[in-house]
């Protein structure tokens, strides 16, 4: 295996898919082992047991080139054929790493996320989960930060495409700034909202409250930067803003990336809030789909590099979405951080932060 920083860091992301599995079967969301016995998904066919006690578990498929062309340049796609075939070597600097079979797992990445899109578009579900999409910093003609396709931009053109949606809000709560699927939609009337660090100089350098489209997207980019060190203190007014503009936009359907780098215990980002801050955009997030959009509500991984961590987040998470929450009792508390643990807030975060929200309410 490549011991630089590219493989290493993709083996502990995909680490936590087991992990996350493992805890929604103990948790009694998914019976066990159906992860390795996934649904069918026939589009015409495909039902959802109501009287099943178990979510349903829905296999994922390759998206087409055509799909991904739908977001990529041929460039792009043909260059990703010719690394997989090559099986060695970077598609960038120093993250992302190619080896045999690349391209079709970063397909089968996008196309679980349209699987999903067509659930919820079809009215088979109110929401979906995919734990391996959010793949928010691949670009028009590039990969980028462990993003090989942008499956967050393909459910956007697939929606449009298929079922005619014109509204689509996205909320990203990743660590890092989704600079792919903002550069795809920028001239866009697709709100993207998001959440994150940014100091100017941290991967990926984009994000600044500045940047808000061009064109007939300008004011559908929101960005909310954070600095380094911040805590729940901090998050959750921005947080708070986000839902308010998404209530205002009023969406046919809601993207969530759920990146959980932002946590604490996640080295990748400098920030530092708590699975009382991913509870509460659980929580926020689901209360507006069903107030804005008959539920729609499409939910995608993201970063998230310490998997015990994803498990607890991803947990409450689908506790949320899938009313269950309160018949787990302790077993959702236990999904807690350790109080002792969580960080205080730091002064400079706070003081910057205080400042940005009179600039930010001035701005939106």
């Amino acid at each position: 295996m490549y011991d630089g920083r590219g493989f290493s860091r993709i083996d502990r992301s995909w680490g936590r898919y087991r992990l996350g599995t493992d805890k929604f079967a103990e948790l009694g969301f998914i019976r066990p082992g159906s992860p390795d016995h996934p649904i069918p998904y026939n589009p015409v066919s495909f039902r959802p047991d109501l009287d099943e006690p178990f979510l349903p578990v829905v296999s994922s498929r390759e998206a087409s080139e055509a799909e991904l062309l739908m977001v990529h340049s041929p460039e792009h796609v043909r260059h990703v054929k010719e690394m997989d075939a090559q099986g060695t070597g970077m598609f960038d600097r120093n993250d992302t790493p190619a080896w045999p079979g690349v391209y079709r797992r970063a397909a089968l990445a996008v196309g679980g996320t349209l699987v999903g899109a067509e659930l919820i578009g079809r009215g088979h579900a109110n929401h979906v989960f995919h734990g391996a999409g959010g793949l928010h910093h691949a670009h028009y003609d590039r990969v980028s930060g462990f993003c090989i396709f942008n499956d967050i931009v393909a459910a956007v053109r697939y929606w449009q495409k298929n079922f005619g949606y014109e509204r689509i809000a996205i909320l990203d709560v990743d660590g890092h700034h989704g600079d792919g699927t903002q550069s795809l939609l920028y001239q866009e009337q697709v709100l993207k909202v998001s959440i994150h660090h940014y100091d100017g100089r941290f991967f990926p350098k984009t994000g600044a409250l500045g940047e808000r489209g061009s064109g007939p997207g300008w004011g559908y980019t929101v960005n909310l930067p954070l600095p380094r060190f911040s805590t729940d203190e901090e998050y959750l007014p921005l947080l708070e803003i986000a839902f308010e503009q998404i209530e205002a936009y009023r969406p046919q359907a809601i993207i969530l990336q759920y990146g959980t780098d932002a946590h604490f215990m996640d080295r990748m980002t400098g920030l530092k809030i708590s699975t009382r801050a991913y509870e509460q955009i659980s929580e926020g997030v689901h209360e507006l789909a069903h107030q804005l959009c008959e539920g729609r509500l499409l939910v995608v991984g993201g970063g998230g590099y310490e998997p015990d961590m994803v498990a607890r987040c991803w947990g409450i998470l689908l506790a949320n979405l899938s009313g269950k929450r309160a018949q787990l009792g302790p077993r959702y508390s236990d999904l807690y951080d350790d109080p002792p643990k969580i960080p205080e807030p730091v002064p400079e975060a706070v003081n910057e932060v205080t400042r940005l929200l009179q600039v930010i309410k001035q701005m939106l």
